[in-house]
């Protein structure tokens, strides 16, 4: 087992690396200058710019200012904005609890529907159901986000108005953000209603990034239960007179869990890719409009420093996954 993590854990180097690398490019790709975005379209005398392209290392070659942020990068600092001048960490910091709570809804979400339609349309084999669950996955998973959450704004929002448009919660509440998951903030602050409002803001947005969760943990749960549905245990145990009911839950479903759980550990990365395009959509103040609005404004520092901690983030939980499928499938260790 110590060999099998070892494993793991170099491979996290090299991609440590690769992501630096290509998120440095990407960024350094777009059309643009940071400082003359910055100041805005009067702009400034060209002396005074010079000054800031070199304050910020702007007017050194691209090989020298990558081989400095790998160095301040193994130094524990991600460099300060170029607008707010707050360290990056900081402000990730401040942030990220929405990106999460918006992240853990969605994929509870997806859990709570996703795993019970699937194990249903695999006992339902070749029935209407299970066909017509099949191509609602493939349609849910092939759905653009952006499009899924404007459509759901048109509906829900604006024709109908059950929902909130935008925020986190409503302008008529002052929540202090102690913890910064405004869900446990509302439910302990003295305002009435606050709670209420911050579940109403969060209902669409969740519904928008779980969808493709749902859908690829669906057919991965139908998958799994098919295969362990044909094996001989299973026929044992429908021998041995247990209700339906038992066979599935526990015996099937159990032994089904393993590749769905390494599906839903993956689930992370597409959830907190999807959370950038869901938030700004829905206005909602998370990491990923805070990566959105670093994009319009050119900040180097901010882009670079929040893709690579939401990169460390994923390989982190990729990491926590194949040791818990080493643990779970021994066969894989070796």
């Amino acid at each position: 087992m110590l060999r099998f993590l070892l494993r793991r854990v170099t491979l996290i180097i090299p991609t440590f690396i690769g992501v630096t690398l290509a998120s440095f490019l990407l960024i350094h790709a777009v059309p643009g200058d940071p400082i003359e975005v910055r100041v805005g379209e009067h702009g400034i005398a060209p002396e005074r710019l010079a000054i800031l392209r070199h304050e910020f290392g702007l007017d050194q070659p691209l090989w020298k200012q990558f081989a400095d942020y790998e160095v301040q990068v193994a130094s524990g600092h991600l460099g300060a904005s170029t607008v707010t001048h707050q360290p990056v960490w900081d402000e990730f910091l401040t942030l990220f609890p929405a990106t999460v709570e918006l992240s853990v809804c969605a994929l509870i979400f997806a859990l709570v529907i996703g795993l019970p339609l699937g194990v249903i349309a695999a006992v339902k084999r070749g029935t209407a159901f299970d066909y017509g669950l099949m191509g609602v996955s493939v349609t849910g998973a092939s759905m653009p986000i952006f499009w899924w959450g404007l459509m759901m704004i048109l509906v829900f929002s604006v024709s109908l108005g059950w929902t909130p448009v935008a925020g986190r919660i409503g302008d008529a509440f002052f929540v202090e953000p102690w913890s910064g998951f405004m869900l446990i903030d509302s439910w302990f602050s003295d305002d009435d209603g606050a709670f209420a409002s911050a579940v109403s803001h969060l209902i669409l947005p969740t519904i928008v990034l779980g969808t493709i969760p749902l859908a690829t943990i669906a057919r991965m749960t139908r998958s799994a239960m098919l295969e362990v549905l044909g094996d001989d245990f299973i026929r044992t145990a429908r021998a041995k007179g247990l209700s339906p009911l038992r066979v599935v839950i526990v015996h099937a479903l159990r032994n089904a869990l393993i590749p769905v759980v390494t599906v839903i550990g993956l689930q992370v990365g597409a959830l907190l890719g999807g959370a950038i395009l869901t938030e700004t959509i829905f206005a909602w103040p998370g990491v990923g409009h805070w990566l959105i609005e670093a994009i319009q404004r050119r900040d180097y520092p901010v882009l670079q420093g929040g893709t690579l901690l939401i990169a460390v983030l994923v390989m982190a939980v990729n990491l926590g996954v194949d040791v818990t499928y080493g643990f779970l499938n021994p066969r894989i260790r070796k």
